[in-house]
């Protein structure tokens, strides 16, 4: 290869260029701004995780799965998959390759930012040779498989569920004009490429291309329109990037990096939050995941709406939409990145000045006023550090089932156990949360880290998910084991102290969504059950398990749809017709028994009835 222009540059290099400027300034830009507003404490936790191997190593397998082979959507539905992978693989292999090629045959226009993108207009093959032609036939390919991703694309527009989506998103008129300019980059590319093939020559694409372009018009003077064209759509592309759901292919490497950091969202619009919600594509698999999209009305609170409009900063829309979420995390599994959507809702519930329709500030009340506790804890525990200390909670006192099962299985293994709210009054702390009310559950866990101190015991059992979720991510308690009911239950069974009947019932287990995908427990509940009868599956299970409906999470979703969640999530557990639903979460356990038909049991109550 050697050069056919001289200095390397012709002026239709300049939109390119001009949009590849601009999107690098503003990405500098929004780079400085969200690091210097991130708190001191942040900053240097993101400073210390890119030091550490294992975070490194995570970061880099993060980046390829997520943001280029986008394997989460493979596990969604493999061609959906392909459409994404296809578009962002085959692109940036396109620019790495792009680069070798420079670098290899053209090594005095190293750095030159629009070299590897017009390579091919800029150089003309003199005699053929295998590392030419392999190069040839790469770029091809991968301009190929880009190709099939953006045809992919545009037959997703015309029919989704081909694709495995009931829905779409709507776009918004950046949106448009950035998404017509990808699918015409490609396509120019090849045209463009396909006509310069005589002079700088090509691969089995851009020669198939320049063949059949021949037989409609001429090459030499379609040329260098072609390559203008091609430059043109890159540089809209780049202006329209900023402002449109394409802003995430910049962004998402930056929020997994904040986020393998280990930093959390503390408010809606600042620090690794102004980087989770421009890493948000609007890709629309999160409004097939919610929960409350069984009702079409309820499509406009998805959380790729709550994302769109925080990013306008309509703050009136992402309050209505914060307070109506059920909070069940769903949408977040279903991420292909793992945008928190939840927990920007929850620091956006935190910013609400106007008083919530719920507070629940009444467990506030009651937790910090009952000093009373700590004295009957110690009273119980004595000086033996290896009490179990068992921790219902306030939704678990509303089912006694519960209780009583957890004290016949304390009993039967000669549990030292202490009761901590056996008395009842003590609030974990998260309906506070929920509410937006950060500062008083602040004060509740403080109170009940005392509790748990004072009592000397090492390992807490827990039977409601909603209290294990705040438990493990905000009581901070070095030294102590959190377990769920479920995982207690299994180690006693693993370890031989308990004995259980196994019975000839059916039964299929719901993964309550603070216990599944809130704490990512999913095979102790089903070990569990596996040992005292036959687990028969559900339609929907483990991160894609359907929320029971009755949610801590919504402060506003009014009781019919919660009641038309309830049967869906009722649907998807009966589709193998079982004997008995199992769950294990107390709130569950409530709202299921308003509406099945089928008897629905705790898991600790089934074991207690299987006990030998």
């Amino acid at each position: 290869m050697e050069e056919r222009i001289a200095g390397g540059y012709d002026p239709f290099v300049l939109p390119f260029m001009i949009g590849m400027i601009f999107i690098l300034t503003y990405l500098l830009i929004a780079l400085i701004r969200i690091i210097c507003i991130m708190p001191k404490s942040d900053r240097k936790r993101l400073g210390l995780s890119l030091l550490k191997p294992k975070i490194i190593y995570k970061n880099i397998k993060d980046i390829f799965g997520d943001c280029l082979l986008h394997l989460k959507i493979f596990k969604c539905n493999p061609l959906l998959g392909y459409m994404h992978a296809s578009i962002a693989f085959g692109w940036f292999m396109l620019i790495v390759i792009g680069h070798i090629e420079v670098a290899l045959f053209t090594p005095q226009r190293n750095g030159i930012p629009y070299y590897p993108l017009f390579y091919r207009y800029f150089v003309a093959e003199q005699t053929p040779t295998p590392k030419g032609s392999l190069f040839f036939f790469l770029m091809d390919f991968f301009l190929l498989i880009v190709l099939s991703g953006i045809g992919l694309a545009m037959f997703k527009r015309i029919r989704s569920s081909a694709l495995g989506m009931k829905r779409t998103t709507k776009p918004c008129v950046a949106d448009r004009i950035a998404l017509y300019c990808l699918w015409a980059i490609f396509p120019l590319r090849l045209l463009a490429e396909g006509l310069t093939v005589e002079i700088s020559g090509g691969g089995f694409l851009t020669k198939s291309t320049n063949t059949l372009l021949a037989n409609f018009f001429g090459n030499d003077i379609n040329v260098l329109p072609m390559w203008w064209a091609y430059s043109i759509v890159l540089g809209l592309f780049f202006l329209a990037l900023p402002f449109s759901r394409y802003m995430h292919i910049p962004t998402e490497p930056l929020y997994i990096l904040l986020r393998n950091a280990g930093i959390k969202p503390s408010h809606p619009r600042k620090g690794i939050a102004e980087a989770e919600i421009y890493s948000c594509s609007s890709c629309g698999i999160c409004l097939d995941a919610c929960p409350m999209n069984t009702q079409k009305k309820n499509l406009k609170y998805s959380s790729v709406y709550f994302i769109r409009f925080l990013r306008r900063n309509n703050t009136q829309k992402t309050n209505e939409i914060a307070d109506k979420c059920l909070m069940c995390d769903k949408c977040v599994a279903a991420c292909p990145v793992s945008v928190d959507s939840c927990a920007l809702k929850q620091s956006q519930r935190s910013t609400i000045t106007n008083k919530l329709p719920y507070n629940y500030s009444f467990l506030n009340d009651v937790t910090i006023n009952s000093e009373t506790h700590i004295s009957d804890i110690n009273a119980q525990s004595g000086s033996d550090n290896n009490n179990v200390l068992y921790f219902a909670g306030c939704m678990t006192h509303l089912t006694p089932a519960i209780i009583k099962s957890m004290t016949s299985i304390f009993e039967t293994v000669k549990e030292k156990y202490v009761f901590a709210d056996k008395e009842g009054g003590i609030c974990c702390g998260r309906p506070l949360i929920l509410a937006g009310r950060t500062d008083a559950a602040k004060e509740v866990i403080e109170k009940n880290r005392e509790l748990v101190r004072s009592s000397g015991c090492k390992t807490i059992v827990l039977s409601c998910p909603i209290c294990m979720k705040i438990f493990k991510e905000e009581y901070n308690l070095q030294g102590v084991t959190i377990l769920h009911h479920t995982q207690y239950i299994n180690n006693l069974i693993l370890q031989g102290r308990l004995k259980l009947n196994k019975s000839e019932e059916s039964f299929v287990y719901h993964d309550p969504c603070e216990l599944g995908r809130g704490c990512n427990i999913y095979n102790e509940p089903r070990n569990v059950i596996s040992a005292i009868g036959e687990l028969k599956k559900a339609d929907k299970e483990k991160d894609k398990s359907i929320c029971c409906g009755g949610s801590l999470g919504s402060l506003t979703l009014d009781y019919a749809d919660r009641t038309q969640i309830t049967r869906e999530s009722l649907q998807a557990l009966t589709i193998e017709n079982p004997d008995k639903i199992v769950t294990a979460c107390p709130l569950c356990l409530k709202t299921f028994g308003d509406q099945s038909d089928t008897p629905i049991i705790d898991i600790a109550q089934a074991v207690a009835d299987n006990i030998k």
